[in-house]
Parts: structure tokens; C-alpha cells; sequence
């Protein structure tokens, strides 16, 4: 270890002067924080803990007298998320958030107790007795809410719509799943494989539906030739924000669920909110939203007001706990003239 620039000829030569009294090393006390774990270092998932983190620091901003959040950055949380969930705690953090992705969050779960009050931002299966809660924007989630909204509207059977991608078979699993679990009949399951063929023939019996489980590319060449009368349910997958008109009017009458920050400005929760400072895709804006409701669920779990504050009216959706996972219910909207607009919730 080099000397400091100030140290004399006498200070380094022991020979040459007596010995001088060893000073105490201050010792770095903690200091009560909100620790916030997120991968801003690795190259695959900087981008989305960067949107996470500006959405939890907006909120936190809107804290009058909230404690200061500090942010622990990390490449691989799979194997660093440990390490740093410690250090956060000996520096004095009384809440934590994060970490972001999912082999993170199942590499945190594997310690069976944590007690210091902990909202990780992925979603892994397991039942939890600790501190340790789950929040998250499961693409499978809104799936399963799509087939919920077109049972509710008193659909009787569906047809899955889906292309072979990972994300596509993991939306048409869990439409399927949900609408058979209600006792819905499910009438056809149709991979595009680049054939429109099979979609001119879906069955356009009264009490029939489609769940289109495709990305937005994807999702504009299907809808034009599904039978206009069957109503068409898809995910915020199909949905790019209310900017991009011309590919709205690709997926006319499309009904699909998104949070209030993608669809209603004038919702509450979203006007107290500032934007991000640089304007997101709509992919990063939506981490954007989990950041702000992940700060307000945070506090939700270090004050335990569990009664007062919960459901919470977010800008990610109506968020209620069951167990140790939070989740949200979005909001339902329709594709018309080349917007997404929210739909009453009598009308599906």
C-alpha cells in the first residue's frame, strides 16, 4: 500500500523518529436506508433496472420525510444477490427491493429466513412464512386475466391464436389453463405458421372467442383475418401506446389488458407521477410503472398497515396480497380508431 502524499522522510524512516501513537480507524456506523438491488451492471438487464430504478426513485421523491434510498448494484444476481443482500444490511438497510430477475429472486428465496422486510421484483413459486414478498409483471398473469374478463362477459368457448415463440406458448398455456379452470369450452388451438388459412375458419358460433397469444409484430398480420364478430382478447403485448395509431388501427376491436400508466393519464395514481426525464419504449415504460408501485408496496411491508394501504389503486393496476405475492389486476381496454381505450368494467 503506497504512503499518502503528505507523509514526511521521518514518518516512513522508523529509524529516524520515535514511534507515533496508531489513530483509531473510524469504523463506518449504519445508517438506516432502503436498499435497492438491481443488475445496472449486467449487459442484458442494465437497460430494464435502469427504468425500474428511476420509477422507485420518482416515487421516493414524492416522500415527504421518507428514509433515503440507496442503490446496490450488481452484474449477475444470480450469484452476487447474497453477498449483497448482507452488505445491505450491515450498512444499516431496514427494507429492501429487488433483486430484478428471476434466477436473482430464486437465488435470495433459497434463504429460508429473511427478516428484514423484502419485496423482490420477480415472481418464483414456493410458499414463504419470512419477510421475503413477490412483485412482478408476469406476461402469464395478464393471460389468465384476459381469460377471467371474457368469462365474466359470459363467453362460452375459445379458440388460442399463437405463433411457436417461448413468449407466445407461455400466454396460450396460461389463457388455456384459467379458461378451462372456469369451465370454459376450449374449441381450437391454432399455431401461425405463416398459413392464414385456419383463422378464416374459426367457429363464429354466438358465445364463441379468440385470445390472440402473439407479439405486436405478429398480432398485426393475424387480426385482419379473424371474422370481425368474434371478440378478439389479447395481453399488453399486442399494445405499443396510444402514439403508434397506425398499428392500433391493425388490431381493431382487439380487447387486451395494460396498467393505468400505459392507458389512463388521468387516473390518480398516474398524474401524482413525473415521467421519466427520457422518453421509454413502451416495454421499459411499464418497468418504469413497477418501479413507482414497488416503492409504494415497500412501504406498505415496513409499516405493516396492511389494512389501510391495501388494495393499492397503482399505476401498474389494483394490487391486492394474497400470501407473500402481490399481484395486480389491469386495466381492460379495446383497440378503436387507433387507440387503446379503457373500457367500463360492466362492458367486456
Amino acid at each position: 500500500m503506497s504512503a499518502p502524499a503528505s507523509a514526511t522522510a521521518d514518518e516512513l524512516n522508523p529509524a529516524a523518529a520515535a514511534p507515533a501513537p496508531v489513530a483509531a480507524v473510524p469504523i463506518e456506523q449504519p445508517v438506516p436506508h432502503i436498499a435497492l438491488l438491481l443488475p445496472l451492471k449486467s449487459p442484458a438487464f442494465a437497460k430494464a433496472a435502469d427504468a425500474v430504478k428511476q420509477g422507485f426513485l420518482a416515487a421516493a421523491g414524492r416522500e415527504k420525510n421518507g428514509l433515503a434510498v440507496r442503490v446496490y448494484p450488481c452484474a449477475d444476481e444470480s450469484s452476487e444477490v447474497a453477498a449483497i443482500y448482507q452488505q445491505a444490511l450491515l450498512a444499516g438497510a431496514v427494507a429492501v427491493a429487488g433483486p430484478l430477475t428471476r434466477s436473482g429472486v430464486a437465488a435470495l428465496a433459497a434463504n429460508t429466513e429473511l427478516m428484514t422486510p423484502t419485496l423482490a421484483l420477480n415472481t418464483v413459486e414456493g410458499e414463504r412464512s419470512d419477510q421475503l414478498y413477490f412483485f412482478g409483471l408476469p406476461a402469464e398473469a395478464e393471460a389468465r386475466q384476459s381469460a377471467q374478463r371474457a368469462t365474466n362477459a359470459g363467453l362460452l368457448s375459445a379458440s388460442i391464436v399463437s405463433t411457436n415463440t417461448p413468449l407466445s406458448r407461455r400466454l396460450a398455456q396460461a389463457f388455456s389453463d384459467e379458461w378451462q379452470r372456469a369451465g370454459g369450452i376450449l374449441r381450437a388451438e391454432i399455431v401461425f405458421t405463416g398459413d392464414p388459412s385456419p383463422l378464416k375458419e374459426l367457429p363464429e358460433e354466438p358465445g364463441n372467442s379468440v385470445f390472440l397469444a402473439a407479439e405486436l409484430d405478429k398480432a398485426r398480420l393475424l387480426r385482419p383475418y379473424i371474422n370481425a364478430v368474434l371478440p378478439v382478447y389479447s395481453t399488453s403485448q399486442v399494445f405499443s401506446g396510444n402514439a403508434n395509431t397506425l398499428v392500433n388501427y391493425d388490431l381493431s376491436d382487439v380487447r387486451f389488458v395494460d396498467m393505468p400508466w400505459m392507458l389512463q393519464p388521468d387516473h390518480p395514481a398516474v398524474m401524482i407521477y413525473p415521467r421519466s426525464a427520457t422518453p421509454l419504449p413502451p416495454e421499459l415504460d411499464r418497468l418504469y410503472a413497477l418501479g413507482i408501485d414497488s416503492y409504494r408496496l415497500l412501504q406498505v411491508l415496513f409499516n405493516h398497515d396492511y389494512a389501510n394501504l391495501l388494495p393499492l389503486d397503482g399505476v401498474t393496476g389494483k394490487v391486492t396480497l394474497y400470501g407473500h405475492m402481490f399481484q395486480r389486476e389491469a386495466t381492460l381496454a379495446i383497440m378503436r380508431q387507433g387507440q387503446g381505450v379503457p373500457v367500463d368494467s360492466r362492458y367486456r
